[in-house]
């Protein structure tokens, strides 16, 4: 099974790392596996490090991507992620 949303960061200071480090703590509960898309770089969504590699400041659109038995309800959870600015209050 495969799944895909496109995402916009929308926190002030993008994804930094501890965003990053959110991401991939939620991407790792999932056997599917997961990557990130931007511009056509595509990253492993459960690497801190790859994720980082991406440079995505405020407003920077992502393809979400993930193929596996749980890929539509981990794109689904790290979408929602996304979409609160990963917890941080200065949005």
């Amino acid at each position: 099974m495969k799944a895909q949303e496109d995402v916009v960061i929308p926190n002030r200071l993008g994804l930094h790392a501890r965003p990053a480090s959110r991401f991939a703590l939620l991407a790792s509960e999932f056997s599917s596996r997961i990557c990130i898309q931007k511009a056509g770089e595509m990253v492993d969504g459960k690497s801190i490090l790859e994720i980082l590699t991406l440079a995505s400041p405020r407003g920077t659109k992502l393809t979400i991507w993930a193929e596996g038995p749980d890929a539509q309800e981990a794109v689904e959870n790290l979408a929602a992620l996304v979409k609160s600015g990963f917890g941080e209050m200065d949005l």
